[in-house]
């Protein structure tokens, strides 16, 4: 069995599924990630290709807290994956689909606010249609804070979770752990992407299960 996690940017992986990542990797499963977007070129800064140095450090640190495996880091423009051919971005994904053969592969919701985290699940979605002989039994959808409960309410693409996994203890540690390494992108609290915010996410997310703490999804598809 294989995971592959598929983000729109380096930190979403953790801020997502940080503790999941850690729990697979525990219990001796492969984690393979993947990122479309270089996740700075957006910005106005100056320093822009220091910035990419510095968020493909916190990657390098965080993957070793975490235990997973990069296997691409895309060069896709940051926050304009709508200006790419969605074709484009699912042709991508299938080919390392087809190499890796993961059994489970996880991503974002489709609500979120951020447009290439709606872009990425789109093109994960289609690039895991279900047809026979496909490897993907199991899709995953993670809410990422200050995108996912960021995006209107009346839209019809609230985030609604229906299934949880346990990442008490050391689990939620390795997350902050990791949290810590992408401390360039964190915020001061009360942002919602601030580390005392995702703590309290998360023991949230845990307390509506009856555990110490948990990481959400959406269910997209899970084949026994």
């Amino acid at each position: 069995m294989t995971v592959l996690v598929v983000a729109a940017h380096p930190d979403d992986e953790v801020l997502g599924c940080g503790g999941t990542i850690a729990k697979y990797v525990s219990e001796g499963v492969p984690v393979k990630v993947m990122f479309i977007a270089d996740g700075v070129s957006s910005r106005s800064d100056s320093a822009a290709d220091s910035a990419l140095s510095a968020r493909l450090e916190a990657l390098a640190a965080a993957s070793a807290i975490l235990g997973y495996e990069v296997v691409f880091t895309g060069q896709f423009p940051d926050n304009r994956l709508d200006t790419v051919p969605l074709l484009e971005i699912v042709q991508l994904i299938e080919r390392y689909i087809s190499q890796l053969r993961p059994h489970t592969v996880i991503t974002h919701h489709s609500g979120d606010l951020n447009i290439d985290h709606r872009l990425v699940h789109e093109a994960v979605v289609t690039a895991c249609r279900p047809t026979p002989g496909h490897s993907v039994k199991n899709l995953l959808f993670f809410e990422v804070a200050s995108s996912t409960e960021w995006r209107s309410p009346g839209d019809g693409h609230a985030f609604v979770p229906n299934y949880f996994i346990d990442i008490s203890g050391s689990f939620l540690e390795k997350k902050q752990e990791a949290l810590e390494a992408y401390a360039l992108e964190m915020r001061e609290w009360p942002h919602a992407r601030s580390a005392k915010a995702i703590d309290a996410l998360c023991h949230w997310r845990g307390a509506t299960v009856g555990v110490e703490a948990a990481e959400a999804y959406i269910l997209g598809r899970m084949l026994a």
